[in-house]
């Protein structure tokens, strides 16, 4: 730890994806847990910045705080790849595939993982008429989410033909391809991911229809449970999934699992996310806490983490 202690480390953060206001967060309470650890930390917001010129201001390893398309898809894990700057997290494909919400779907499925029926819709091919066969084909209600944004961003529910163009609609400013998930009807919850190791379960109870931005960033009702209340059993169900999850997308180093328990107490998987929040209050930082790690302890395993692999 010596030797990593006297690395100067770049924090990129912010960019303009449309995630950047909580990727700024996330930046600066990854920077300042690392100042606490002993580290030498640049905080770099991505906007406008040129990653060349990480070369001329003598960095020795990047955290990657970015959220979203272009920081957490695999992109900036190549170009650091390319120049030989060690970082933080999962590599090109492991990001690609898991930023890919219908890719990462279509590989719980070829392991055999438990995952909601879906369809997938193309802007380009999408015509209004297939609403309803759509909907009819998924059981009648239906979570609209682009390919390849994260947050909950232009996610929706849907009942109803009309419904379900909308949101199809809406989801098209966001991308090129949506996935049309059947809804899940149960309670939603999320493993952290350190290392090898799966920390405990939160569960997240939320008075709103589902658990969407203004539930992860702006509501005072959204609940957190750590421990999330299952049973050992449950619990080591969760875990191990989680873990088979996270591996399958070729994910690596830290990142988040997010599932739902459907009406027949069937574990359903939702996402891997590669860079999830990492605020004093996020999730990732909440179960480590549990586990027994403080956020500066947390951040300086990651890096210990980037050094091993």
């Amino acid at each position: 730890m010596s030797t990593l202690n006297k690395q100067k480390i770049a924090v990129l953060y912010g960019g303009d994806s449309a995630e950047r206001e909580v990727s700024l967060s996330s930046g600066q309470g990854v920077a300042n847990g690392l100042r606490q650890a002993g580290f030498s930390v640049e905080l770099i917001d991505t906007k406008g910045f040129c990653l060349t010129d990480l070369a001329k201001r003598n960095i020795d390893r990047v955290f990657i705080a970015l959220h979203g398309r272009g920081g957490e898809d695999g992109c900036v894990q190549g170009a650091l790849q390319y120049m030989g700057i060690p970082y933080t997290g999962s590599d090109v494909l492991g990001s690609a595939l898991s930023m890919d919400k219908i890719r990462s779907k279509q590989v719980f499925q070829a392991q055999g993982l438990p995952t909601a029926a879906f369809a997938v819709v193309e802007k380009n091919e999408y015509q209004p008429s297939k609403a309803q066969l759509i909907l009819d084909s998924l059981g009648g209600k239906v979570m609209v989410k682009p390919a390849n944004e994260g947050s909950s961003i232009g996610m929706a529910k849907a009942e109803t033909a009309e419904e379900l163009h909308l949101a199809l609609t809406n989801a098209f400013v966001y991308d090129k391809q949506i996935l049309v998930e059947a809804w899940i009807n149960g309670p939603e919850y999320t493993v952290a991911i350190l290392g090898d190791e799966a920390l405990p379960s939160i569960h997240m109870e939320t008075p709103r229809e589902f658990y969407d931005y203004e539930a992860k960033y702006q509501s005072t009702t959204t609940q957190y449970h750590c421990p999330s209340g299952l049973n050992d059993q449950d619990e080591n169900e969760l875990k191990f999934l989680a873990l088979k999850a996270f591996k399958a997308t070729g994910a690596k180093g830290w990142g988040r699992v997010d599932l739902m328990r459907d009406k027949d107490n069937n574990w359903q998987l939702l996402e891997v996310n590669t860079v999830p929040g990492m605020t004093e209050t996020s999730l990732v930082p909440k179960s480590a806490k549990v586990h027994g790690l403080t956020f500066s302890e947390l951040v300086t395993r990651i890096i210990k983490i980037s050094a091993e692999k």
